[in-house]
């Protein structure tokens, strides 16, 4: 029987440490589903848990390094230069071999991360178009805003457009990319049903405690250093200013304070803002997935744990 676990729920909910306990309790590897923290150096703004890339200890295994943090094995941490662009079928790809090695070594998969479009693609193993890069025409886009970007999306291709999510540059630049390719973005293919032993548990939190989290989690990143970080993505790794933007969230606010374009305290009303609108984002995907799959919801570490439970350790 290939068990395996996915964590999901909103930004400051909890996930990871759910991951790493359930991991802990049920012999499992976590599989980051996180299109930034797919990224070396961008630590605390993309909220990795403290961890060491070092050579896999697991032999034969397809992955020659991975991410330790509390013992737990990770995957998809650490494995990219920032300028290199990541999309989601790359992850699907690589993310899906890791799977069926871990399964193949008897132990668990457990796959959790903010990026559900990632996850669930991985879940259903999804196939999505094969268009290459197209350099100077993502160049040109990354001048845009995320509405201008929106507007052009809705011109080119309404279908797709109706279902992105219309914040968010990159996911909005590849549509774009795609549909410049091929005329439109193509339906994807039947995806093929999520299996009955897949467990998917949501953590999630009464609104005003979320938001809560959220803030007390923000002020946490600054107080580490996070302003910092992003200063020596652009200096010591040569990450440009607006590729910094394009990840968004803490990237983008923190790239326009370091940059005097805003003052210390709008930067923190706005990331504030945009963390919060992200949350329901998240919980809105949450609800849809629910309606093709069940999801059980969880608000304790205590409650996700026992509804992980596949078999002792």
């Amino acid at each position: 029987m290939r068990t395996s676990i996915i964590v999901i729920g909103p930004t400051a909910s909890g996930k990871s440490d759910l991951a790493i306990a359930i991991a802990q309790k049920q012999c499992g590897e976590v599989i980051s589903a996180d299109s930034r923290q797919i990224y070396r150096w961008m630590d605390i703004g993309s909220g990795k848990e403290p961890g060491t890339l070092v050579p896999n200890p697991a032999q034969n295994s397809i992955a020659k390094k991975t991410y330790l943090c509390e013992g737990v094995p990770h995957y998809m941490i650490d494995i990219v230069h920032p300028n290199m662009p990541y999309s989601a079928g790359k992850f699907v790809k690589k993310a899906a071999k890791i799977r069926d090695d871990i399964w193949a070594r008897g132990k668990c998969p457990i796959v959790c991360g903010g990026t559900f479009f990632w996850a669930q693609a991985l879940a259903e193993n999804r196939h999505f178009p094969a268009v290459v890069p197209n350099a100077p025409l993502r160049k040109k886009l990354a001048r845009k805003s995320p509405e201008e970007l929106y507007a052009l999306l809705q011109k080119r291709d309404p279908i797709r457009a109706a279902s992105i999510d219309p914040h968010n540059p990159v996911r909005l630049i590849r549509a774009i990319e795609i549909a410049h390719a091929l005329g439109a973005v193509p339906p994807p293919p039947k995806n093929t049903p999520i299996s009955p032993d897949t467990r998917i548990l949501a953590i999630t939190h009464p609104r005003e405690k979320l938001y809560t989290r959220i803030e007390k989690r923000l002020t946490q990143r600054l107080n580490d250093g996070m302003l910092d970080e992003v200063y020596r993505l652009h200096h010591d790794h040569s990450v440009p200013w607006t590729r910094l933007v394009s990840f968004g969230l803490e990237y983008k606010w923190c790239t326009h304070y370091l940059r005097g374009h805003i003052t210390y305290d709008d930067m923190y009303a706005n990331l504030l803002r945009d963390i919060r609108r992200y949350a329901k984002r998240q919980e809105t995907w949450i609800r849809a997935w629910s309606k093709t799959h069940p999801i059980i919801r969880v608000t304790t570490q205590k409650d996700g744990l026992r509804h992980a439970k596949i078999r002792d350790k």
